[in-house]
């Protein structure tokens, strides 16, 4: 029975938080053009006496301040209702943010207008004019609009980083079209393919799983997962992705991964989970306005009652607009969204161009990393090994020697084992079947063929031999694979494993950007040191077991560098994980990918070198907002304070503060969202 469909995505509640604990933009735009359309007489009624001096001829000083009350209300505690609730949450929890400052000022300014309005008689003739009452409902109103505006530019940037990421969901068809065993053809919903399933893809069609190219060829664009622009070539056995683009001519695959266990849907969970995640770096900014927030209300009341005391002439209502100034002006608005809208535009480039991130730790690291330990099966070569030659002893034939090694690596999924099994096919050669298959990662397989123990691994590194002496001279980077039969040594195969054509230009980039890169491998030192001379690496380690590659990691850590590991097998699993970066190549086992704090989908060191370069655009775009962020709240509280008027006669309304606040949010954002177009 086929699957059932996945449910369609709840919509969010109106009260639901989804970003910086405030609601979907949805539910914030009627409560913005709620606030806009209030906000706006409110202003006329407040402002108006300055450019029409006959307004209190058909209105009344406090009728005016009755009808901006009443105005305001609905806009300070309806449309920012999200705001109070933030605000109150903090006072409940001890945890002040952004709306502790912003609701404190606003309702300042409310509560003490609306005294003003009903105390009207009571208040001192010096607080009059002829502009107007002792009233700054304009302020409560006018701020609690532009925030809100603010909280939808933000949350609309946010969503717009990983809306190209959530679309290519959008990118596997709904209906594909099904092969059956007669050749004809059924469309049918992608949700009911089962692997094993024989699907056609015709011309200018989205593949609607991952499978197997099974005849012909196919040119198929996958820049939706790599960032690669050109269309790539298939052939018949070549591995197919969901969503990417069939461009030219019709083919048929086979179904192998479907719904969830497709590589789409693992690259749109990994980049959600990163995404939830939190760099070391925005603990800063969260350490800096859990000190910022309680010195802000500090000075605040220090302003009020310095101006209250010392300023004989309105003294208390000028101490209470700085202090509403200051609240306003310094709410870390552009210090929270510093770091978290930085990281979010930066994973979703990272998914675009083939950098998955997993961890936002992961990317912080990265740019600081020093050392690069990089396995070179699949990793730097292409991880397709060949066999280029069999030396069987006294009593084996190559043929027979072969058979014996296919036989047993007939289970294992290791490139060598494929490498052997492929060579015997290839000859024609029928294989046996294994008994008491076992796997050591590293070391290699035991097997019983035929009633004869099997044991197939790599040459140790003191191994000599007329063809490991032979082979070597004539393939410089073949791996020797011992086969021993029976306890005896029955014979060795040579295999060569081809550098994929974009390492040594990827090598010489990252060495370029500071990186000292060492190769980290099972095979033997000449081996190691023929490919680490040809790509001009820093050095190399061979004869490796699974676990020293994880104590060769904490030895670099040990010497005081930064250490990225790069790999893409199960044995590289432990070393991934006590890296500071474990970088997994997506074309790897799933173990390596769970280890890894970084993706690359394509399994090619270019996009190691693309991820280098995000990480450190991102790190440099979270500073660049930090400081900004920093040097406003810095110079603007003076200001607001009422610091300069001794000098210049500057003072700050309430109204400007929320609009320079909001600018200096909107300016963050606008920053962050520049790393959608940074070149990787």
């Amino acid at each position: 029975m086929p699957p059932a469909p996945a449910p369609a995505a709840r919509p969010p509640a109106p009260d639901e938080p989804v970003y910086m604990g405030l609601p979907h933009e949805r539910h914030l735009w009627p409560r913005f053009r709620v606030a806009v359309a209030l906000t706006l007489p409110v202003l006329f009624l407040s402002m108006g006496p300055m450019v029409w001096r006959d307004l209190y001829d058909h209105l009344t000083m406090r009728d005016s301040a009755w009808l901006q009350a009443v105005l305001t209300t609905p806009v300070f505690f309806w449309c920012g209702a999200p705001f109070i609730r933030r605000w109150w949450r903090s006072i409940v929890a001890r945890d002040t943010n952004m709306f502790t400052l912003t609701v404190t000022g606003t309702g300042a300014a409310y509560f003490y207008s609306l005294a003003a309005v009903v105390f009207w008689e009571s208040f001192p003739p010096q607080y009059f004019s002829h502009h107007g009452g002792p009233v700054y409902f304009e302020g409560t109103a006018f701020i609690t609009t532009i925030v809100l505006l603010g909280q939808i530019i933000e949350q609309r940037a946010h969503a717009r980083t990983d809306a190209a990421l959530r679309g290519l969901m959008d990118l596997a068809p709904k209906v594909a079209h099904r092969v059956r065993t007669d050749d004809t053809e059924e469309d049918v919903p992608a949700a009911a393919i089962q692997p094993g399933d024989r699907l056609r893809v015709r011309p200018g069609e989205h593949l609607p799983v991952d499978g197997v190219l099974l005849a012909g060829g196919a040119e198929v664009d996958e820049s939706m997962l790599t960032g690669e622009p050109l269309p790539v070539a298939k052939t018949a056995g070549d591995k197919l992705s969901a969503g990417t683009l069939n461009t030219t001519g019709s083919f048929v695959f086979r179904a192998e991964r479907v719904g969830a266990d497709t590589l789409l849907a693992q690259i749109v969970r990994l980049v959600e989970s990163a995404i939830e995640s939190e760099a070391p770096i925005a603990r800063l900014a969260d350490r800096v306005s859990a000190f910022f927030v309680p010195v802000v209300l500090a000075i605040a009341i220090v302003a009020f009652f310095a101006w209250g005391f010392l300023t004989p002439e309105r003294g208390w209502l000028l101490g209470l607009l700085n202090a509403v100034s200051v609240l306003i002006i310094a709410c870390p608005c552009a210090l929270g969204l510093a770091t978290p809208v930085s990281l979010v535009t930066g994973i979703g480039r990272g998914a675009q161009a083939g950098v998955l991130v997993k961890d936002a730790a992961a990317l912080e690291r990265l740019s600081a990393a020093t050392t690069l330990l990089i396995d070179k099966t699949g990793t730097l070569t292409e991880g397709r090994p060949q066999v280029v030659a069999i030396e069987s002893a006294a009593g084996f034939t190559e043929a027979g020697l072969l058979h014996l090694a296919a036989s047993a690596e007939s289970p294992s999924e290791h490139p060598l084992a494929r490498a052997i099994v492929g060579e015997a096919q290839k000859r024609g050669l029928a294989l046996a079947p294994a008994t008491d298959f076992d796997a050591t990662p590293g070391f290699g397989v035991r097997a019983t063929i035929g009633g004869r123990v099997i044991e197939v691994g790599r040459v140790g590194p003191n191994a000599t031999g007329r063809l490991g002496d032979r082979s070597l001279h004539l393939h410089p980077s073949a791996t020797l694979v011992a086969i021993i039969v029976g306890g005896q040594s029955a014979g060795i195969i040579a295999l060569a494993d081809q550098i994929k054509p974009s390492t040594p230009d990827a090598i010489a980039e990252l060495r370029r950007l500071g990186l000292k890169v060492y190769m980290v491998t099972g095979d033997r030192a000449a081996t190691a040191q023929a490919v680490a001379g040809k790509l001009g690496l820093d050095g190399f380690h061979a004869d490796v077991t699974p676990a020293r590659k994880q104590e060769l990691v904490r030895e670099h850590q040990a010497r005081g560098e930064r250490v990225v590991f790069a790999g893409d097998g199960l044995n590289d699993a432990p070393a991934l994980a006590a890296a500071d970066v474990g970088i997994a190549m997506g074309t790897g086992t799933d173990v390596a990918m769970h280890s890894a704090g970084l993706v690359l989908v394509k399994g090619d060191l270019q996009a190691l070198v693309r991820a280098v370069h995000l990480s450190r655009a991102v790190l440099r775009n979270i500073r660049q907002n930090l400081f900004w962020a920093f040097a406003y709240n810095t110079l603007g509280l003076p200001l607001a304070a009422g610091a300069f008027y001794p000098l210049c006669g500057w003072l700050l309304q309430p109204m400007v503060a929320g609009a320079a606040m909001s600018l200096s949010s909107i300016t963050v954002v606008c920053n962050a969202l520049r790393l959608r177009q940074v070149r990787l």
